[in-house]
């Protein structure tokens, strides 16, 4: 099975790294050499990180990416208020957007996730809930990145609050970045046996489908009575039917319920079921 690179990602990082610089540089040619100084590596060493996580395409990478693409669209906007011109500061502001909607892109967290598999194996992301996106996730992104502000106000002889942030950004970032990279380990995989549903916020446990007990894959209808595992998420919903049924270990809150559930039909939302279908389909998973 061919991987499909992130080759969209790539692209727009290095565009909005290209258009970015100008603006950033004359926006700090204000400031003292050390604030100077200590933005300049910070960026430099911010944008190799996300340029070697495009370049490596693994779920891991997909978290690293999405949690830097957003920050150069941050300092863009933040450039083009801070005394750069108003044609460097659209063009940073243009590519910086660019590159974070791409980040953020189904095509680039499909590309990222399948970068994942093993062999023959074939992955899809699911939807993130949308109760997480309007808030959780945002917060924990901020909560990841506020800590680079420490050095900077350090570096501008703002000891109290740049130490804080500093200790606080060392402190929490592990736990929020964890949290983050969670999303990115939400998917389903199609394996030689079958399918498999791997999602880690819903089950407590991967569940493997094998390809024999499954009757058929396709669009939820609106009445189905279907164990429900999108968790919310938008989009096109797709039910899979068992010929038998199944035990789940589903997840209430961070802990497993209790008792297993036992159901022969299972709703999840994947990022981009269309495809997902053609796969199936491919692998003489009964669609319809």
């Amino acid at each position: 099975m061919r991987r499909t690179p992130p080759w969209p990602a790539r692209l727009t990082w290095l565009a909005a790294a290209l258009l970015s610089v100008p603006a950033l540089r004359s926006a700090l040619h204000g400031h003292s050499e050390a604030v100077r100084w200590v933005a300049a590596t910070e960026l430099w060493v911010l944008w190799t990180v996300a340029l070697v996580a495009t370049l490596v395409p693994r779920s891991v990478s997909l978290t690293v990416y999405r949690t830097i693409a957003p920050l150069s669209l941050v300092a863009a906007v933040w450039a083009a208020f801070d005394h750069a011109s108003a044609t460097a500061a659209a063009l940073a502001v243009a590519g910086s957007a660019a590159a974070t909607v791409v980040a953020c892109s189904r095509f680039t967290t499909d590309a990222f996730v399948d970068g994942s598999s093993y062999g023959s194996e074939q992955r899809f992301g699911l939807r993130t809930p949308l109760f997480l996106l309007v808030g959780p996730v945002p917060l924990a992104w901020l909560v990841t990145v506020v800590g680079l502000a420490g050095p900077l106000l350090l570096a501008a002889q703002q000891w109290l609050v740049g130490a804080v942030l500093t200790a606080f950004g060392i402190g929490v970032a592990r736990y929020s970045t964890r949290s983050l990279h969670a999303l990115a380990r939400r998917w389903v995989v199609f394996v030689p046996a079958g399918v498999v549903l791997h999602d880690p916020l819903v089950l407590a446990d991967a569940i493997l489908l094998p390809r024999r007990q499954i009757v058929a894959l396709g669009p939820a209808l609106a009445d189905t009575t279907a164990t429900d595992l999108t968790d919310g998420a938008p989009g096109l919903v797709l039910e899979v039917q068992l010929a038998d049924a199944v035990e789940l270990g589903v997840r209430e809150g961070r802990h497993a319920a209790a008792d297993p559930v036992a159901t022969d039909r299972l709703l999840f939302t994947p990022l981009r079921p269309g495809a997902l279908l053609d796969a199936a389909a491919n692998r003489r998973v009964s669609v319809g």
